[in-house]
């Protein structure tokens, strides 16, 4: 059973740095690849249907955490308690600044919160990345299962160690490089014009980083913990991972990142759109002859609408107020449409219940 819980967390935290990762690398280059008020909003605009929901992998953790493994859970939030709060400060600022971000139209306003939101997301990667280089590290367990670590001692990554140091340090710059990449990527398959140039530049040199930091964080690993490379031969499946990663990183130099012109992501063909100014001009015309086409079917389109499709469970409706004649008609169907008429298209539940009760009393 515990190996069950054990994949669902691990399962879920891989979930989270890989589906809140994009957002993270992409509000990390936030104010590198968007260089004026109209690219940062394009570069928001493609993260926010993903950003919040991405953050509840994390909370699903925990709570597989708090299921599974209790005293880990307990022991990790009070030795980590301090870089805990500040990954909750991080978190916390990141969803203020996009939200506050367009509350104002102020140069000033908007600047302040892009710094924010770039800063945030910077730091959280370097927090979650020096977490798994504390795990990797090893921390001072006492006898009854808890620790107690400073934020930092002498950055010696020796005893007595703090939670910053050299390798944790190194550790997560190595997740930011990396989560930067993630977040270039994104933006390159999302994002057009100047944006996409400047993100496909970084994930180019990003993912070079990447590429040279890897063997320096394993050297690095080695160092701390002298028995890592020897517990890898009685654990074929940490090999099996390690080349899943090796030919990942090789097939975003192939098809991802070094020719990146028309191939976004993994050498597929991104779908060339209109220009801009074609475009809205097509979507303005369209939502013309919309609208000009509700105008003009009148009263009685907009009741038999209204009749087939009211959410309200619209076959009990049917039965209950059978279609009826829009003038000189008689009985209750009549009435009730006569009253819908007067209503626009999509009005808002309350209304339409409204509505039904009406006529429900005049029965």
């Amino acid at each position: 059973m515990l190996e069950t819980w054990y994949a669902i967390v691990v399962f879920m935290l891989t979930a989270y740095v890989v589906l809140d990762g994009f957002d993270f690398g992409a509000g990390a280059l936030h104010l590198w690849v968007a260089r004026n008020d109209s690219e940062r909003r394009q570069v928001l605009a493609a993260i926010g249907p993903f950003w919040d929901g991405n953050e509840v992998w994390l909370l699903a953790a925990g709570g597989a955490l708090f299921v599974g493994f209790p005293r880990v859970l307990a022991s990790g939030i009070s030795g980590f308690y301090l870089a805990i709060f500040m990954v909750l400060w991080s978190i916390i600022l990141r969803g203020v600044a996009i939200e506050f971000r367009s509350h104002l139209e102020d140069p000033l306003w908007r600047a302040s919160w892009d710094f924010f939101f770039s800063l945030a997301s910077a730091l959280l990667p370097v927090f979650f990345g020096a977490a798994l280089g504390n795990l990797m590290r090893g921390v001072p367990l006492g006898r009854d299962g808890w620790f107690a670590l400073a934020l930092f001692t002498d950055f010696s990554a020796r005893e007595p160690v703090g939670i910053l140091d050299w390798y944790t340090l190194l550790v997560g710059v190595f997740a930011l490089t990396a989560l930067a990449g993630h977040g270039a990527l994104f933006l390159n398959w999302k994002t057009q014009g100047p944006v996409q140039e400047r993100s496909r530049a970084a994930g180019r040199s990003l993912y070079a980083g990447v590429a040279a930091l890897w063997p320096l964080v394993t050297v690095a690993t080695h160092r701390v913990d002298d028995g890592f490379l020897s517990a890898l031969a009685s654990r074929p499946a940490a090999w099996l991972l390690a080349g899943v990663a090796l030919l990942g990183l090789l097939a975003l130099f192939a098809g991802g990142v070094v020719h990146l012109s028309g191939r976004p992501l993994g050498g597929h063909r991104r779908m060339r759109l209109p220009h801009h100014a074609a475009g809205d001009r097509r979507r303005d015309s369209l939502l013309d002859r919309l609208q000009r086409g509700r105008r003009s079917a009148g009263p009685a389109y907009r009741a038999g609408l209204v009749r087939r499709g009211l959410p309200l469970g619209h076959p009990l409706f049917r039965r209950r107020f059978p279609p009826a004649p829009r003038q000189g008609g008689s009985g209750g169907g009549g009435r009730l449409l006569a009253q819908v008429d007067d209503l626009p298209l999509q009005e808002p539940r309350e209304d339409q219940e409204r509505v039904l009760l009406r006529h429900r009393a005049q029965l």
